[in-house]
């Protein structure tokens, strides 16, 4: 009997896949969604303290292998999202991780009190968003920043926090120990990575906001190496949620042996129908094939 429950800072997951921030989370009806169609936690997409209308199309650009989007993290606001927060805790069933996004340490800090009255099961620092260019650098981007920035919402809730890092950092594995040493009990990793597309023929950037986040296959390597050195960074008690690029089971499988302890699951909702059960199912397949009977299993030999 092959079991893919996992534990997730004390949280119980029916398997380790979770919907990823900023894919189909924009509101309570999608987190649920998500969790109806297989997923064993869902995040929802980053919030801010006020109202962002993002940026203008276009947006996204999607191709075989890679997606590229800069959305700008539009959102409707903290006030809005408690509210849709607190119906998908009620109703999801699973886990509901609620994703943070601010450009001070002070904001940080109202948003985590703020977002807490939802009562998520976890709170998802996005620290790391690659296509707010225009507004400074990343708080992920040092590890003085990101430890400022946790140690912040740490002082402001009691849920747990999670930070969300950037795979374009010279040392990301020095980056989660100090967000860990701040006060995050789990790390995810990672976001996607800075790029740029330029149509030849009109001789402009395909984005509006001229570069963005790449997601998709082609961030896996990028991920798993990211999430292998955090691991070694940090030991093995705190949880990683290792994405990017994981859009089979077997993707999946590798995350796990990297050091992730559950993986989350964006482009490949979008890439594949019924993402979760599919990777879910493959899962089980190679655990089954393979004599595995629980994820703890999957592991690198050392």
């Amino acid at each position: 009997m092959v079991s893919l429950e996992v534990s997730l800072c004390g949280l119980k997951l029916r398997n380790p896949t979770v919907l990823a921030s900023g894919i189909r989370g924009n509101n309570a009806y999608l987190l649920i969604r998500a969790a109806k169609e297989g997923a064993g936690a869902v995040t929802s997409k980053s919030c801010s303290l006020l109202p962002r209308e993002g940026h203008n199309n276009p947006t996204m650009m999607g191709c075989q292998p890679f997606m590229l989007n800069a959305i700008g993290l539009s959102n409707p606001g903290v006030d809005e999202e408690v509210e849709e927060i607190r119906i998908a805790v009620k109703r999801a069933g699973v886990p509901v991780i609620a994703s943070i996004f601010a450009h001070s340490v002070e904001d940080f800090a109202k948003l985590a009190s703020r977002i807490s009255e939802a009562k998520p099961h976890m709170i998802e620092m996005n620290i790391s968003c690659p296509n707010v260019h225009r507004e400074g650098k990343m708080f992920s981007a040092s590890p003085s920043d990101a430890a400022s920035a946790v140690a912040a919402a740490r002082e402001a809730t009691s849920a747990p926090i999670s930070a969300k890092l950037s795979p374009d950092v010279p040392n990301i594995g020095e980056i989660a120990a100090a967000c860990v040493g701040a006060g995050a009990n789990c790390i995810t990793a990672v976001n996607t990575m800075g790029g740029m597309l330029i149509d030849a023929y009109a001789r402009r950037p395909v984005l509006f906001n001229e570069y963005g986040g790449v997601s998709g296959p082609a961030l896996k390597p990028i991920a798993l190496k990211a999430v292998y050195s955090i691991r070694k960074a940090i030991g093995p008690d705190v949880p990683i949620i290792g994405t990017g690029g994981g859009a089979s089971g077997l993707d999946a499988v590798e995350m796990i042996m990297a050091g992730a302890t559950a993986v989350g699951v964006g482009s490949a909702v979008v890439l594949r129908r019924n993402a979760f059960r599919e990777i879910c199912n493959e899962m089980k397949a190679f655990m089954k094939e393979n004599g595995y009977s629980k994820i703890s299993q999957l592991k690198l030999e050392s």
